[in-house]
Protein backbone atom coordinates (compact mmCIF):
# COMPACT_ATOMS: atom_id res chain seq x y z
CA UNK A 1 0.00 0.00 0.00
CA UNK A 2 2.86 2.37 0.80
CA UNK A 3 4.47 1.74 -2.58
CA UNK A 4 1.25 2.78 -4.33
CA UNK A 5 1.30 6.08 -2.45
CA UNK A 6 4.95 6.60 -3.35
CA UNK A 7 4.29 5.86 -7.01
CA UNK A 8 1.28 8.17 -7.00
CA UNK A 9 3.33 10.94 -5.38
CA UNK A 10 6.08 10.53 -8.00
CA UNK A 11 3.56 10.68 -10.83
CA UNK A 12 1.94 13.81 -9.39
CA UNK A 13 5.36 15.43 -8.94
CA UNK A 14 6.32 14.66 -12.53
CA UNK A 15 3.07 16.04 -13.90
CA UNK A 16 3.27 19.16 -11.74
CA UNK A 17 6.78 20.11 -12.83
CA UNK A 18 7.17 23.20 -14.99
CA UNK A 19 9.44 22.26 -17.86
CA UNK A 20 7.85 24.87 -20.13
CA UNK A 21 10.03 27.54 -18.52
CA UNK A 22 12.97 26.16 -20.49
CA UNK A 23 11.17 27.15 -23.70
CA UNK A 24 11.17 30.83 -22.83
CA UNK A 25 12.40 33.16 -25.58
CA UNK A 26 14.69 34.95 -23.12
CA UNK A 27 13.39 38.43 -23.89
CA UNK A 28 13.44 38.01 -27.65
CA UNK A 29 17.21 37.56 -27.90
CA UNK A 30 17.90 34.61 -30.21
CA UNK A 31 20.54 32.10 -29.27
CA UNK A 32 23.56 31.46 -31.47
CA UNK A 33 22.02 28.22 -32.72
CA UNK A 34 18.79 29.99 -33.66
CA UNK A 35 20.74 32.66 -35.53
CA UNK A 36 22.67 29.99 -37.42
CA UNK A 37 19.50 28.11 -38.32
CA UNK A 38 17.78 31.25 -39.59
CA UNK A 39 20.71 32.53 -41.63
CA UNK A 40 19.91 32.60 -45.33
CA UNK A 41 23.45 32.70 -46.74
CA UNK A 42 25.64 29.77 -47.66
CA UNK A 43 27.48 28.00 -44.90
CA UNK A 44 30.94 29.58 -44.73
CA UNK A 45 32.26 26.59 -42.82
CA UNK A 46 32.12 24.16 -45.75
CA UNK A 47 35.92 24.13 -45.88
CA UNK A 48 36.13 23.24 -42.19
CA UNK A 49 33.50 20.53 -42.65
CA UNK A 50 35.57 18.97 -45.44
CA UNK A 51 38.76 19.20 -43.37
CA UNK A 52 36.98 17.51 -40.47
CA UNK A 53 35.67 14.75 -42.74
CA UNK A 54 39.17 14.10 -44.09
CA UNK A 55 40.46 13.99 -40.51
CA UNK A 56 37.83 11.44 -39.52
CA UNK A 57 38.68 9.33 -42.54
CA UNK A 58 42.35 9.59 -41.57
CA UNK A 59 41.56 8.00 -38.23
CA UNK A 60 40.69 4.85 -40.15
CA UNK A 61 44.42 4.49 -40.89
CA UNK A 62 45.11 4.09 -37.18
CA UNK A 63 42.97 0.93 -37.02
CA UNK A 64 45.20 -2.10 -36.67
CA UNK A 65 43.96 -5.36 -38.07
CA UNK A 66 43.92 -8.06 -35.43
CA UNK A 67 45.60 -11.40 -35.83
CA UNK A 68 43.76 -12.71 -32.80
CA UNK A 69 42.51 -16.25 -33.32
CA UNK A 70 40.12 -16.05 -30.38
CA UNK A 71 42.18 -18.30 -28.11
CA UNK A 72 44.88 -15.86 -27.09
CA UNK A 73 44.84 -12.26 -25.90
CA UNK A 74 45.55 -9.43 -28.27
CA UNK A 75 48.83 -7.63 -27.48
CA UNK A 76 48.26 -4.07 -26.40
Amino acid sequence: MRSRWKIAACVVACLASTSAIAQDTRGGVPTETEERQHSKGLDDNVLWNIIGLVGLLGLRGLWRESDNDGYTNDPV
